[in-house]
């Protein structure tokens, strides 16, 4: 096993440095920037421009009412939905709101109300769009994006064709119910965030804006002033601005502070933004590209910390149009890798390797190491090796299902599986179907925990393989486990099981399936007659409902009280005709129907019950009725 494991480590690549060499040698990013200075020292909130058969829309960081300071709210989160609007329902669901910037989400709804945006709706109707801008415009781009997106769940609204929104040196957008929602909604793709080394607007909301020191906040507000004027004024020089070496320090180590415990996921003292979608992480090397919310804020805190910076952090923000000509540039005098040490042992090392080069990081700067375990462990977090790793070991605990299912069939025609599961003895045969469950409950338990840790992709549950196997798995073998816990538990504690025996995962089961036939409603309803009974009882809690209605038949046998009797009858006619609704529609499996079954044993007790009562009380219409009678 271990020689497989380091086998498999051998064959893996790292490959954040292609994904950033293959954004780099593309005209996107080109393209996304042109428009951005356009969009930036024009007068409108945004501007649409046609390439070929794309489409360009680039908000402003220009406004009158962007931020050129830290006060006034404009960072501060706000629930996605303020005011009422209903613009993002499908990001919405969570136990928690979505919250996003307060100033963007302004910015957003007053360019959404206006007479141009309708026009761009129309205009980008079946067409390839890309979002895009620079700074605070990048937020106002990402809800745009965001906006088009959750429209195009809708049959009836317009929508573009494909999408992706691209900004440069934008803030965080929104907090971690934000992130996981796009995960969920599978749109972390349609997002690539570029940020340059030393540039602190994209890393700024890592920190408590509000609770800044206030000589950190005046270096800041002096900061975001110039880039105003230089963003909406690219005609004149650049205002002389330059900040102390202590100044520079001083900043610096708050916000990587900052970063750091976020990255960390430490609770005191830090912002609950956190980032989303895909970041491109540029320095004068090259770009890494990087998926993973949790490694892109490490990242983005490593690559700050260490390498040197070609210009001043205060100039890097707005110099992004010179970062998009040398990461073109370099693609072409792309240097060999320097190593000091032998060549790389493996692909991973070797991609490791270059993709630290290209993020900035030298080999000897003192985050180097720190980095290159954190980008060798994205790749054991990345949530789709996970997702096929888990296939892997679904595959191996397939024999166990199929022994179950053969075990079932040999109990079918007379006791049924259900009953001779629960009165089993100390056989071979029974030993074997108990341990099979118990290796199939741990695994799926197992699957359980990976979804409770981020370790799957978002939309796992949504994936009909999964959801399917899931539901398979809990009609084949929770009559089993209902079974073990009559057989067991039921004797000491007289407690039923739906109420007090019940796993877990199945009720994650149930919400699955549910959700999964709340989003096909058409095909639920499309739900064709059965010719024949079904392999599998379809209410996989059905054996359960039948010991408690042999519970009640026992009850109602010794029952006094005519108001606690009535309720038993009342339950017993609930059951029966429920379980003769499910046996009409044959969704029953044929164990069910057995000769010395638990369900027909049930229904001739029922019978007996009935006409003992209907000769001890034919005068009591309520009884009377209850129990079927004339």
């Amino acid at each position: 096993m271990d020689g497989l494991k380091v086998e498999e480590e051998h064959c893996m690549f790292e490959t954040s440095h292609v994904l950033g060499a293959l954004l780099a040698s593309s005209p996107l990013l080109t393209q996304a920037w042109g428009r951005c200075v356009h969009a930036n020292a024009g007068s409108s909130s945004f501007v649409l421009q046609r390439c070929d058969d794309a489409v360009y829309v680039a908000f402003s960081s220009t406004p009158s009412s962007t931020p050129t300071a830290l006060g006034g709210g404009f960072f501060d989160l706000v629930p996605i939905s303020s005011g009422g609007h209903e613009l993002f329902a499908p990001l919405e669901g969570a136990a928690h709101p979505v919250l996003v910037q307060a100033g963007a989400l302004r910015l957003f709804l007053s360019s959404y109300r206006s007479p141009d945006f309708q026009m761009l709706i129309t205009e980008t109707r079946n067409k390839s769009v890309i979002f895009t801008g620079h700074s605070v415009g990048g937020s106002i781009a990402s809800l745009a994006a965001l906006y088009f997106l959750c429209s195009s769940s809708r049959p009836d609204a317009p929508s573009p064709a494909s999408l992706v929104c691209i900004t440069f040196g934008s803030p965080l957008l929104g907090d971690e119910t934000l992130s996981r929602a796009i995960l969920r909604e599978r749109w972390g793709g349609r997002f690539c965030h570029v940020v340059s080394q030393h540039d602190i607007m994209p890393r700024l909301l890592f920190c408590p804006v509000n609770a800044l020191p206030p000589q950190l906040a005046m270096s800041i507000c002096t900061l975001m002033q110039s880039w105003h004027l230089s963003m909406r004024y690219p005609q004149f020089p650049r205002p002389a601005l330059q900040l102390t070496d202590d100044q520079k320090a001083e900043l610096q180590g708050y916000i990587s502070m900052h970063i750091g415990a976020a990255a960390s996921e430490q609770t005191q003292h830090i912002s609950p933004y956190r980032p989303y979608g895909n970041y491109a992480l540029c320095s004068a090397e090259g770009a890494v590209c990087i998926d993973d919310p949790l490694v892109a804020a490490k990242m983005l805190h490593l690559t700050f910390t260490t390498g040197s910076a070609s210009i001043s952090f205060e100039e890097q923000h707005i110099s992004y149009g010179n970062l998009v000509v040398e990461l073109s540039q370099n693609l072409q005098f792309r240097r060999r890798l320097h190593l000091e040490d032998d060549a790389p042992k493996s692909n991973r090392s070797a991609g490791v390797s270059l993709a630290l080069e290209t993020s900035g990081i030298g080999i000897q700067d003192m985050g180097a190491m720190e980095a290159r375990e954190w980008l060798e462990m994205s790749m054991c977090r990345r949530p789709k090796l996970q997702c096929a790793s888990l296939a892997i070991k679904l595959a191996k605990v397939t024999p166990c299902r199929a022994q179950i299912e053969w075990y079932k069939a040999l109990c079918d025609d007379d006791t049924g599986y259900y009953d001779s599961f629960k009165l089993r003895r100390a056989s071979k045969k029974d030993a074997r179907v108990n341990m099979n469950r118990i290796r199939l409950g741990q695994f799926w338990d197992e699957l359980l925990d990976m979804i409770q840790n981020n370790n799957l992709p978002p939309d796992f549950h949504k994936r009909s393989k999964w959801v399917n196997a899931a539901q398979f798995y809990k009609l084949l073998v929770e009559p089993l486990d209902i079974a073990e816990y009559y057989r067991c538990q039921w004797p000491r504690t007289r407690r039923h099981y739906l109420t007090h025996g019940r796993e877990r995962r199945y009720e994650v089961f149930d919400r699955w399936w549910n959700d999964r036939n709340k989003e096909a409603p058409e095909k639920a309803a499309a739900h064709r007659k059965r010719s024949k009974f079904a392999g599998l009882t379809q209410d996989s809690c059905f054996w359960a409902k039948v010991e408690e209605a042999r519970d009640s038949v026992k009850n109602a046998w010794a029952e006094k009280n005519p108001t606690k009797l009535v309720k038993l009858w009342e339950n017993l006619h609930g059951f029966e005709s429920y379980a003769n609704g499910l046996i009409r529609r044959k969704e029953v499996s044929v164990d069910v129907l057995a000769p010395r079954s638990s369900y027909s044993l049930w229904v001739e007790e029922l019978k007996d019950l009935k006409s003992k009562q209907a000769c001890r009380l034919p005068s009591s219409s309520v009884l009377v009725g209850v129990t079927g009678g004339t």
